[in-house]
């Protein structure tokens, strides 16, 4: 028996929805690493924890996200003080 429009259609937005998914849970993995990859190498190098850190004081603005974001940042300013003290 042949599919209806409607069914057509359902079906058709289904998939889009679908798809739509797989493109936001991609997007996420992909600042998921990039995040770690920017992290791990700000805590190794001191200048980059500065900038990171002060980058994240910038930009993050909502105060549930600076709450967060407090421990990194602080973590940050450690790594950057490393190299005023060597």
């Amino acid at each position: 028996m042949a599919r209806s429009i409607d069914q057509q259609i359902a079906e058709t937005q289904a998939k889009l929805a679908r798809l739509k998914e797989r493109q936001k849970a991609s997007e996420t993995r992909r600042k998921i690493i990039v995040g770690s990859v920017v992290i791990s190498n700000a805590l190794r190098e001191p200048e980059k924890a500065r900038a990171l850190a002060a980058l994240l004081r910038r930009a993050v603005t909502r105060e549930v996200d600076q709450k967060e974001l407090a421990g990194l940042i602080e973590e940050l300013d450690q790594a950057a003080e490393k190299a005023g003290r060597s």
